[in-house]
């Protein structure tokens, strides 16, 4: 007898499909009995409240079209935009939609950076290489000017 109800607690526990496709936030199907005045129970199912929404990837520039429960949209307006949502939650309530969009999003974070220490790296490689000309430069006029020097104290 304790098998059974320890495998309907796992039913019961278990993500269903269609949280897989969309962000969730660990919400699932509840059970329970309608009660009418009469008192004869039948037994029922609570749906968690999913809407579609469109909402904008900053690290991606572009819009991406979700369902969510409202509990995860009133959460991704608290952390301030969906990719901030996706990189601070935990991956137990994101589900398989909500992970693939994570690892898109770290790659393209990572992107961004190699491409910004690039950037610094050229930026440092350019000054280094003017200052060197100067420099060079400057050394030139140097040698040029005590040659034409000796050049001007030599008689003819």
């Amino acid at each position: 007898m304790l098998s059974s109800t320890s495998s309907i607690v796992q039913l019961a526990k278990a993500p269903f499909k269609r949280a897989q496709r969309g962000l969730f936030g660990g919400k699932q199907i509840q059970f329970g009995n309608n009660v009418p005045f009469s008192k004869t129970k039948t037994r029922r199912t609570w749906l968690p409240n999913v809407q579609t929404k469109r909402l904008f990837s900053e690290t991606l520039n572009d819009w991406i079209r979700l369902n969510m429960t409202t509990s995860v949209i009133r959460t991704v307006d608290k952390k301030g935009g969906l990719d901030r949502y996706l990189l601070e939650t935990r991956p137990d309530l994101l589900g398989e939609k909500g992970m693939e969009l994570r690892g898109k999003i770290v790659e393209a974070l990572k992107i961004k950076q190699a491409k910004k220490s690039l950037e610094k790296e050229h930026k440092l490689n350019i000054s280094n290489t003017t200052t060197l000309n100067s420099s060079t430069a400057a050394e030139v006029n140097i040698t040029s000017s005590a040659s034409s020097s000796q050049a001007s104290a030599v008689p003819l």
